[in-house]
């Protein structure tokens, strides 16, 4: 049968009103079926004509509220050819007076049962049934393949299949980002059919956070997110960037979760070199540790006037003068001036928050010059009553923008008390405040040394006369144990006869080497203010008197 005009079609057939175009059964053009008011078909295409009581091909008319088709022209706006447009049946009419496009809707049967209608300044609307309709496009592809392309909107798809050529599949979620993933969902059969699902949603948050969750449905694998320079694949067209457009699609990653590391990926990371740490006043500590590095978490505890502030100050010191480190100091129990005080007696070995002695301006000039004023010491002067994203907050710019390699924290116990957290326990707000730490640790590669207390025995000795700690001593939570690479332990006997002023550092746990134990003797110089190591630990006598428990402790 020779081809026929619609317009000799409609002359020959009484004029009856044209309707719309939708795909051909029998030949398979997308478009080429005319339908009229008076329920007839014909094909322009392959000539197939059917009377409304006869076509079983025929698309369902019984839809209310479809619209004629409109024309087919480019939209210059856009970059679209007139191709593109009526490779998609996108076209231009009349709703209601107004100038809308047109993007036609089918069912999984091919029968046009929805229009998305666009109007001026983004104003759309549905007509006919849009419940069960499939994606946009997806008439026009057969089921499966090596790729398919899913974009948030019509114009973006269209302006991708353009600038592939019209060639490849590519499609469209009905209702932007916030339906996508249901709208994947219901045509789930059909794009896993795809070796490839490429999600080019638009560059921006919302279409980031849909393209996230949109790929969790698919086959793990199979999804592949696209990120484009500018915000749509539109966009991309418009600004005449085809080629970096089609590149984005190409070279688009595989989704997988965050967190999720394949095991071919850790060679680089696999061939450096071991981290080494940064060696510390006590050589015994750093052989045991292997040193302090960045990027781990040190707990500290003692007893109440063990020295446990004072040791870590020492180590924080070091790192700021001997090796060249940034600290950031979070000292809750003590003023801004004591701090500051604190690090420059131990520059001067000199006790000087309660003796000056011959100590002239000069010489505290020249110490702050060479400890406190070289953009690497950053002091928190106070917190108050806060709550965790704030404190957070505040330790992440100090590593981030300050460049802070070591935060010193002293202590938990009081940070969790200023914590504004209702009326959460303060075993839950440390479990919280140590995860976040942890998190913040593992993201920034920052070290922190901070200071826990311990809880207060039932029974035997305390911890001033010499007791021996243990892990299960740490006050308020697991999370202190569980979480922390390394856990310090200071023991002294306060009312020794002899060696009031001794201590011995205990390792309780040591993640990176394993080894745990007694190692440094230190000795406290009131007249210098200093916590220097003595001679190595060693004699079993010593050990014996550190490790022996005590009459009264063994019931424990």
């Amino acid at each position: 049968m020779a081809r026929t005009s619609r317009r000799q079609f409609d002359k020959e057939h009484d004029g009856a009103e044209f309707l719309y175009h939708v795909p051909c059964t029998s030949c398979g053009s997308h478009d080429a079926v005319g339908v009229y008011a008076d329920g007839h078909t014909y094909c322009f295409s392959c000539g197939a004509y059917a009377t409304g009581n006869e076509s079983a091909a025929a698309p369902e008319q019984s839809v209310k509220g479809l619209i004629p088709q409109g024309t087919v022209k480019p939209i210059p706006s856009r970059h679209l050819s007139a191709e593109t447009l009526d490779k998609f049946s996108y076209s231009i009419g009349k709703h209601n007076g107004k100038t809308v496009h047109i993007a036609p809707y089918y069912d999984r049967k091919g029968n046009l049962v929805a229009q998305h209608l666009r109007g001026e300044g983004k104003a759309f609307a549905w007509v006919g049934k849009c419940k069960d309709v499939q994606l946009f496009g997806q008439q026009l592809w057969r089921d499966g393949g090596k790729m398919v392309i899913v974009t948030e909107g019509e114009i973006d798809c269209m302006s991708v299949s353009q600038a592939q050529g019209n060639k490849y599949p590519v499609v469209s979620v009905p209702n932007g980002a916030q339906g996508a993933k249901k709208a994947l969902l219901s045509q789930l059969d059909w794009l896993e059919a795809f070796d490839r699902v490429v999600l080019a949603f638009d560059n921006d948050a919302a279409g980031k956070a849909a393209a996230q969750s949109c790929a969790l449905i698919f086959t793990p694998g199979k999804a592949h997110v696209c990120t484009f320079p500018l915000k749509d694949a539109s966009e991309m067209l418009v600004s005449g960037k085809v080629r970096e457009m089609i590149s984005c699609i190409w070279e688009a990653k595989v989704y997988r979760p965050d967190g999720l590391v394949s095991g071919k990926e850790l060679w680089d990371e696999l061939i450096k070199p071991p981290v080494q740490g940064y060696l510390t006043p006590y050589p015994q500590m750093n052989d045991m540790l292997n040193g302090i590095r960045k990027g781990e978490f040190y707990l500290f505890s003692a007893g109440s006037g063990i020295g446990k502030s004072t040791l870590v100050s020492e180590i924080a010191y070091h790192f700021l003068v001997t090796h060249g480190l940034s600290i950031g100091v979070i000292a809750l129990e003590e003023s801004k001036k004591r701090t500051a005080e604190r690090y420059i007696g131990m520059h001067l070995n000199a006790p000087i928050h309660r003796d000056r002695g011959d100590i002239t301006e000069s010489d505290l000039e020249v110490a702050f010059e060479q400890v406190m004023d070289n953009d690497r010491f950053w002091l928190y002067d106070h917190f108050g009553s806060t709550n965790l994203d704030n404190l957070m907050n505040k330790l992440r710019y100090m590593i981030v923008a300050l460049q802070v390699d070591f935060i010193i924290l002293d202590h938990i116990s009081i940070v969790v008390s200023g914590l504004d957290e209702g009326d959460e326990t303060e075993r839950k707000m440390i479990d919280k405040l140590m995860t976040r730490i942890r998190s913040l640790i593992e993201e920034t590669g920052a070290g922190v040394l901070a200071i826990v207390h311990l809880k207060r025995p039932d029974k035997g000795k305390s911890y001033n006369e010499g007791r021996q700690v243990s892990l299960t001593d740490l006050r308020g939570s697991g999370a202190l144990e569980q979480l922390s690479d390394a856990v310090i332990a200071m023991e002294r006997d306060q009312q020794s006869d002899t060696e009031s002023n001794v201590s011995y550092i205990r390792v309780l746990k040591n993640r990176h080497v394993g080894t745990v134990g007694v190692c440094d003797r230190l000795e406290y110089d009131a007249e210098s203010g200093r916590l220097r190591a003595t001679s190595p630990f060693e004699t079993s006598d010593e050990k014996a008197k550190v490790d022996t428990p005590q009459e009264g402790e063994l019931d424990f």
